[in-house]
């Protein structure tokens, strides 16, 4: 599902709200969760998962078309860590369907 697919899905599960304010809740959302990893804070959704930045050292690494090998340096990513509610549900939609 890409965001547009999202903001649709709640605007046709939601007829009393316009789709451009859901489009601006659902930005807002992205944006502060953004801003929040940016600061180095962590955000946790109960039930959804939690989201943190882990920084990974400089290193060597290699160029895997010529073999030479380059610096990579420094660098912060984002993590994102499954709630138990999310894990359940997804093995149990698994489950679900092995059984058909």
């Amino acid at each position: 599902m890409i965001k547009s697919e999202l903001i649709q899905r709640i605007s046709q599960s939601n007829p009393h709200l316009y789709q451009r304010d859901v489009e601006r809740i659902v930005n807002t959302v992205f944006d502060e969760i953004t801003r929040t990893l940016a600061e180095g804070n962590r955000v946790e959704l109960r039930g959804f998962g939690a989201f943190s930045v882990r920084s990974r050292p400089e290193r060597t690494g290699r160029n895997p078309r010529t073999g030479a090998t380059v610096h990579v340096e420094a660098k912060h990513v984002p993590f994102f860590k499954t709630g138990k509610e999310l894990r359940e549900r997804l093995n149990q939609v698994k489950l679900d369907t092995a059984a058909d």
